[in-house]
């Protein structure tokens, strides 16, 4: 299964981070449409987040395929981040639909801290 993991602020609900960890294990590697899914919209959310904000957001990539975290540098300008905060929330309505229509397969989970 895959688990995705949004960290948000207790204090007022933003985004703080995002952690995507796991395989799907829906079908045989290389034909996972969950797995094949789910990353498109991570990559592709982390993708605009760099492309249209300028913000060079922190990254660690999994060796195997199976991890992706991404989060804010601690100095970030405040429009950048809100622009970035929406296409993240973005990210999110597709991944809870992607969980919806494949049970079992992906599961998003939101912390507070």
């Amino acid at each position: 299964m895959i688990q995705a993991t949004i960290t948000r602020s207790r204090l007022d609900g933003d985004i703080l981070s995002f952690e995507m960890t796991g395989h799907a294990n829906f079908a045989e590697h290389g034909h996972d449409l969950v797995c094949a899914g789910a990353s498109a919209v991570a990559f592709g959310a982390v993708n605009a987040v760099i492309a249209l904000t300028g913000i060079d957001p922190i990254l660690d990539l999994g060796e195997d395929g199976g991890y992706l975290s991404f989060r804010f540098p601690d100095e970030t300008d405040q429009e950048a981040r809100s622009k970035a905060e929406l296409l993240l929330e973005g990210m999110i309505v597709s991944l809870q639909t992607i969980e919806r229509d494949y049970k079992g397969y992906l599961r998003v989970t939101e912390n507070k801290i």
